[in-house]
């Protein structure tokens, strides 16, 4: 690697966030346990997520995937506490052998930015649009304690490792000035600016074309080698997860179906919704290269069906499956699936 660690080269009073000895590669970074959230809108009041547990290791990426309203992005805006007004959590998010559910707002705003740094899904509405990109970014670093003086040079050092070709150029346009891609990259810039241990990247390519997202997909995964970054990606996109991430956890109206490494959780489903998604993504599905669409449309959050959520668009539906709800449990070594027949989905 030629390039220094930007924890190397973090300026003198910038105080770096990954202070204390880093977690070895691999070991247990974030657990999210038995996490619910529920949410009232108008006169409807539902437990929009419902005992989701996963885990981010050090150096790892994570990935969330499932149809929209699965509760993915939720799931991951719990962690630092972006929730909609009257949200109400419950359950353990550890970070640092602290639950972050119950820590003070002054600690939920040292951990935002600073040890958990967030890519949004929509750069656009993320950045401000009346302020340049450079002064964006180096409002992060002077909030974090960075002389002054230091400032422009981290911007467009941060600007150059998030992949904006000529920073020196580009650092007093303003967002709208500037393409999709790009405008993703000063989210990254942003993100890294506090020198996190953990990412979350909520949907980092959508909108965008396909060069350009595979562009910003190698430039995460550069990253996270260079820095030593752990990564909770959020995702709709099966593609996206085949190419980056080390463990799945597949959502389906609130709840986790299925959860497992990667490549085994995607080509050998032990849930018939995986199953299905796979099925649908010709890239990714391993039995045929004619996409088949999944039938039926998501159960909404707020009124689950009885049972197994997924049971009214399930081709393995028993009558257990509609009356019973099937607990998450380990079907193999490092697989867990929330489905009666698991051991039946055809791999």
């Amino acid at each position: 690697m030629t390039e220094k660690p930007l924890s190397t080269v973090a300026a003198s009073g910038s105080p770096a966030s990954g202070a204390g000895a880093a977690p070895a590669p691999g070991a247990p970074l974030l657990q999210v346990e038995d996490l619910e959230v529920v949410l009232s809108t108008g006169s409807v009041t539902g437990r929009v997520i419902d005992g989701v547990s996963f885990g981010v290791g050090a150096g790892r990426t994570t990935g969330l995937i499932g149809e929209s309203g699965s509760g993915k992005t939720m799931s991951a805006m719990s962690i630092v506490r972006l929730l909609p007004d009257g949200a109400e959590t419950s359950g353990r998010i550890v970070w640092r052998s602290q639950n972050l559910l119950d820590a003070p707002r002054r600690r939920i705003r040292e951990v935002r930015g600073r040890e958990i740094g967030v890519i949004f899904q929509d750069p656009l509405a993320a950045l401000n649009p009346i302020q340049p990109i450079g002064k964006q970014v180096g409002e992060i670093l002077r909030r974090g304690g960075m002389a002054r003086q230091d400032v422009h040079a981290r911007v467009l050092e941060l600007l150059g490792r998030a992949g904006i070709p000529d920073p020196e150029q580009r650092v007093d346009v303003y967002p709208h000035e500037l393409s999709g891609g790009l405008r993703q990259r000063v989210m990254i810039a942003m993100a890294l600016a506090g020198e996190p241990q953990l990412i979350i990247a909520d949907e980092p390519t959508t909108a965008l074309d396909v060069t350009t997202q595979a562009r910003i997909l190698r430039l995460l995964a550069d990253l996270r080698h260079q820095e030593g970054l752990a990564m909770l990606l959020v995702s709709h996109d099966l593609r996206v997860m085949a190419h980056v991430a080390d463990e799945v956890v597949v959502m389906y109206a609130g709840r986790v179906a299925e959860r497992g490494p990667a490549r085994e959780v995607l080509e050998r489903p032990r849930h018939p919704y995986t199953r299905a998604l796979a099925n649908n993504v010709p890239a990714v599905s391993t039995k045929t290269a004619i996409a088949e669409p999944l039938q039926g449309a998501p159960a909404n959050p707020f009124d689950r069906p009885s049972g197994c959520a997924f049971h009214p668009r399930c081709p393995l539906a028993v009558e257990r499956c509609r009356t019973e709800k099937p607990e998450l449990r380990e079907v193999e070594p490092g697989r867990f699936s929330a489905c009666h027949r698991a051991t039946e989905v055809a791999p």
